[in-house]
């Protein structure tokens, strides 16, 4: 496999259109034996249980609405997508396929993507950050991404630093009885509960909080 059709960029993706997509498929970036063993068991990836059902969720701040896991599981995901909205780009409804999260899938195209079956991972846009897709994102905006999943305190893990990365892809990355899970949920709560809290409240760009996105980002990156 070619590195250029190991990780595209954005730029490369859209000029090249759907060609491209068959070419990384025939590539060998789409492994769907391997992703469809990561929900055979019953399991997804991350180690959650495959559900038949999510409850939907409205994502504050848009008329956009997404099905995750209830509980602490939705109270994160649903963090990340409102700062997406607040600081990268807004989320429309008129738009098919903003968000997605909770999905019956049966053959994923990569084991990460499983999660969706646990609604325990959320895709933004996934149509403009495909799997195998990478440089989707301004330095800005990824300078925010890395903040997110800092102050998620590594409970989150992006798709971007997937060995097949897709950029729109943000999951659980904890099993159910880490109680990192419900520790950072309390405090996302109470975010919520705060006037002048939670999200779109603090500065990303700030040098304190740019060190501790890349120290986590060493981490997740070298996983």
């Amino acid at each position: 496999m070619t590195e250029h059709l190991k990780y595209l960029s954005r730029r490369h993706f859209l000029a090249a259109g759907f060609g491209v997509v068959g070419a990384v498929a025939m590539s060998g970036i789409v492994a769907p034996a391997a992703a469809e063993a990561a929900i055979s068991t019953g399991a997804t990836e991350n180690g959650w249980p495959v559900i038949k059902d999510a409850q939907v969720h409205r994502i504050e701040g848009s008329n956009v609405s997404v099905h995750l896991l209830q509980g602490d599981v939705a109270l994160v995901l649903l963090h990340v997508a409102r700062r997406f909205h607040y600081e990268i780009d807004a989320l429309r409804n008129d738009v098919p396929n903003e968000i997605t999260g909770h999905v019956a899938l049966r053959a994923p195209a990569q084991p990460y993507e499983s999660n969706y079956a646990s609604g325990t991972a959320i895709a933004i846009r996934p149509e403009t950050y495909p799997v195998g897709v990478s440089d989707g994102f301004f330095p800005h905006e990824l300078i925010v991404i890395r903040d997110i999943l800092a102050e998620c305190d590594g409970v989150v893990r992006w798709g971007g630093d997937e060995h097949v990365p897709k950029q729109s892809h943000f999951q659980i990355d904890l099993p159910p009885d880490d109680v990192r899970i419900g520790t950072l949920s309390a405090k996302i709560g109470l975010w919520n509960r705060t006037p002048g809290k939670g999200a779109g409240a603090e500065d990303p760009f700030r040098p304190e909080r740019i060190k501790a996105a890349r120290q986590l980002e060493q981490k997740q990156r070298t996983r």
